[in-house]
Order: structure tokens, then sequence, then C-alpha cells
């Protein structure tokens, strides 16, 4: 039986970060994992695929709507999703390729199998060429989410999808009604949207993406409403029938008002939930939340000594990066040093057209708390770079603290801003001011200029308002 220092089972981003931040400390590492590609569900079905297509379909429909406005008058756009969705293909293999060549640079061991937990010390990886027992002095649980299914509408891969069966529609469905209005569903009800479908989207709560700034929600709303696609807020689904050719849905709005919905596909985006069944868990006694996560203290450390989990699996939102964080973090513990994920400068990203991000905490949550703050505002509609490019739909927005002016939260909606946030994120992180950014060049003419109007509205002296 092989002995490691350090086993982790689930290669997404969350496990083959860990995985690699423990080989470049010297700690003998294996990494389990079920999918014959690396990369979990973000990189084979998810984060990445979602991009690929999310980033054709814009150019998409650039072509047949937008670049006539620049001078560029084109004829004939015709889309061809059978190449779309074989590029889309080609990004996915091409990164999990390169985790996999990650891995050897490493010296890390790839199990492939599914990993069964027998003890707080040893696991057994189940794969196509038998079982394996391996001993470990550390095991890090890393096994992700899965999509929420609903009881009464369970999902059939064709007509009722997930995420991962949205991705690879044979053909662009007429009316495809998404149910949830977080990340995912926009995301994808945008891609087929943009390639020709009616979609609908149904959410319980009165706002789309309720994580969000309330302000930045409406905003969003309002873009892609305008753009065409059709919200049912404040609305639940009922019940829903499967038929031969169609699928009849009954959703209540808060009235208790009924409505029936006929539609060809149905997109389930109501959350995911951790991956905790298969894995031996139960049979061991690693303790879960009341939320069915796996429950850790603050150094991600399960109720048996020398088992650990991250990402998906436990408390906090459930996002890629986050999960990458926390597997560096773990390998540093490991190895003896003082690793650390600071939770309030982890951003959030919608990848939608116009994209919304955010850091920290937002308007509501502050008012709430009694916290007392200053707010900037500033428009993308009075930047050079963004009437430029065509794209001044939305606005950045800073919360800063009243009496220290100690930035609280950044929110965007508009172009680019899932790069933009990544300045507030830094400036969060070293606990700047907004006095800090307003006075931090800016190149002109560039979209973060908008970051730094907004940071001069703190004080109330944006230049160009």
């Amino acid at each position: 039986m092989d002995t490691y220092d350090l086993v982790i089972i689930g290669a997404g981003p969350g496990g083959y970060v860990c995985a690699i931040r423990a080989a470049q400390l010297g700690l003998k590492t294996a990494l389990v994992e079920k999918r014959h590609a690396l990369g979990g569900t973000c990189l084979n079905v998810g984060c990445i695929p979602s991009k690929a297509l999310l980033e054709s379909s814009e150019l998409y429909e650039m072509a047949r709507e937008q670049v006539s406005a620049h001078g560029i008058v084109l004829s004939d756009v015709a889309l061809d999703l059978k190449t779309m969705l074989a590029r889309k293909s080609g990004v996915v293999q091409s990164l999990t390729d390169g985790v996999a060549m990650l891995m050897k640079k490493n010296k890390v061991t790839v199990l492939n199998g599914r990993g069964m937990l027998t003890g707080p010390g040893t696991l057994t990886v189940h794969g196509d060429a038998g079982e394996t027992a391996v001993a470990a002095k550390s095991i890090c649980l890393a096994m992700g989410s899965e999509a929420v299914e609903l009881p009464f509408l369970p999902f059939d891969g064709d007509r009722i999808v997930s995420s991962t069966e949205a991705l690879d529609f044979s053909s662009v469905p007429k009316h495809l009604v998404v149910i949830g209005a977080g990340a995912v569903g926009l995301e994808l009800g945008s891609v087929w949207r943009r390639l020709g479908a009616k979609v609908t989207v149904v959410e319980m709560l009165p706002t789309i993406t309720p994580f969000a700034d309330r302000q930045m929600a409406k905003a969003l709303q309002r873009a892609l409403t305008e753009q065409g696609m059709e919200f049912r807020l404040d609305t639940k689904l009922a019940d829903g029938r499967v038929l031969k050719k169609s699928v009849k849905l009954t959703v209540e709005n808060a009235k208790t008002e009924t409505d029936e919905i006929s539609c060809d596909k149905v997109l389930v985006a109501v959350g995911r939930k951790p991956n905790t069944t298969g894995t031996g868990l139960e049979t061991i006694g690693v303790a879960l939340d009341e939320q069915g996560r796996v429950a850790v203290d603050d150094h991600f450390r399960t109720n048996l000594e020398g088992i650990y989990a991250i990402g998906d699996l436990v408390r906090g939102p459930m996002l890629a990066h986050k999960a990458e964080e926390e597997g560096v973090a773990l390998a540093e513990q490991v190895a003896g040093l003082p690793g650390h994920v600071n939770y309030e400068a982890i951003p959030n990203v919608v990848y939608t057209d116009p994209e919304l991000a955010m850091v920290g905490r937002t308007e509501a949550e502050l008012k709430e708390a009694g916290e007392p703050f200053n707010t900037g505002r500033f428009q993308f509609r009075a930047n050079g770079r963004a009437k430029s490019l065509g794209q001044e739909t939305g606005m950045v927005k800073i919360l800063a603290d009243k009496e220290t002016d100690r930035i609280l939260g950044v929110h965007m909606v508009g172009p680019r801003v899932s790069e933009l946030i990544a300045e507030a994120v830094v400036a969060m992180e070293f606990s700047a001011s907004a006095e800090d950014l307003a006075r931090t060049c800016h190149a002109h003419p560039t979209l973060s200029e908008v970051v730094k109007e907004a940071a001069l509205a703190v004080d109330k002296r944006a230049l160009h308002s």
C-alpha cells in the first residue's frame, strides 16, 4: 500500500490547485479523480465551457445586430452550432490536458477512479483496473457539488436538463424556460437567447441574482429585458408535465395566481448541493452540518483527525476561485505554514452582457448591520472607452466606511467588469480607502477610469459627472 503525505479526492479547481501547492512544498501528494479528464465540474461542464459559449454567442449577436453601427456591413450571417460546440469542447480539452501536464510537472500521482474513505488515514480507489488501497497522513475532501434536482420534475437529459446538458443542445430551442435567476441560469439563458431561442426566466424571489446589490440586480435585469429575456419574478414553479414534444409548466406568482407555460426545454438552475455521497463519509463518520455540507472549523478540519474539506463541500459561496484559495491555504497548513483565506475579499461575477461583478458587502447588508457608510457611483455612459466600445450600460458603486473611508464593498454592472473587479479585490485585500483608489492614476481612455471616478464620488468630487 502506497503512503502519501496528502491525498486529495476530487480534481476540480480546489483539488488540483491544492495538489500543486502541496507538491511545491515538498509533500508526497496524490490526486484522486473519477473522471478521466481532470479539472472537475468547472473545467469540464461548468465555468470554462459556459464562458466559451458566452463568447461565441456574443460574437454571433454582434455580427448580426451591432457591427453595422461601426460601419461594417455583413450579409448572410449564419449559425453553425456544430462548429461552435466543437470549439467549446476544444477549449475544454486544451485546459484539462494542461492540468494533467501540471500534475506530471509537479510529480503529483494521479489515481483515476472513485475514492472511498475506509478510515481516517486510508482509502480505496475504485478504478477501471480494479481497487487500489492508499494510505495518507492527511486527506483532503474536494469532491465539489452537483446540480439540485426538483423532486416533481427530475432531470431526463432531454427536456428537463441541468447546466451540463444545456451546454450541448443539438439545436437551438424554440422556447427555453430557465428555473432560477442566479449566475448559471442567466448565463446559459443568455447563450441560447443570442442564438435564437425565446427565453423565460422563472424566479421565486423578487429579484434576479439575489446575492448581489439590489441596485445592480435591477440594472442587470433591465438590460437583459431590453435584449429580449422575459422574467417571471416572485413566481414559483408549482408543477410540470413532460409531454411527447413539449413541457407544460404551471407557475404561481406571489398573489397565488397560476399560469401555464409551454416550452420545449427546461433548464433547472435552482442551485447546487455538496457532492457528499458515494465516498464513504457516512461510513467513517465525517460530520455534516444542517445544510448537508461537510462541517469544518476555520482550518478546514473535519471532526476526524487528519481529514479536511474545502470548496463546494463546505460553507461559503460555491465559487471555483474560492475553492482554489482554500486549496492553497490547506496545503500550506498541512505543510506547517500559516495558510489563510480572506473571505471578505472573494469576488463574485455573472458573465452576462453586461456583466455583473461584486466584492464585499452590499448596501442592504450594511444598513441591516447599522454600519454608516458613504456611497460613490459613476455611470459607464460618461466614460470615453465605453462609448468607443458601444457598451455604455451600467455603473460602478463603491461603499466606504463613513468614518475611516475603508472600502467595504464594490459593485459593478457593465462591460468587462469581470476584469475590473480585480482592482477592487486588491484594494480590499490591503484595506485600502476610497481615497486610495481615487488618487491612483488610471490610464486614459480605459474602462477602469469608472472605478476611479466612483471612488472620487464617495467624497462627492467625481470629475466627469
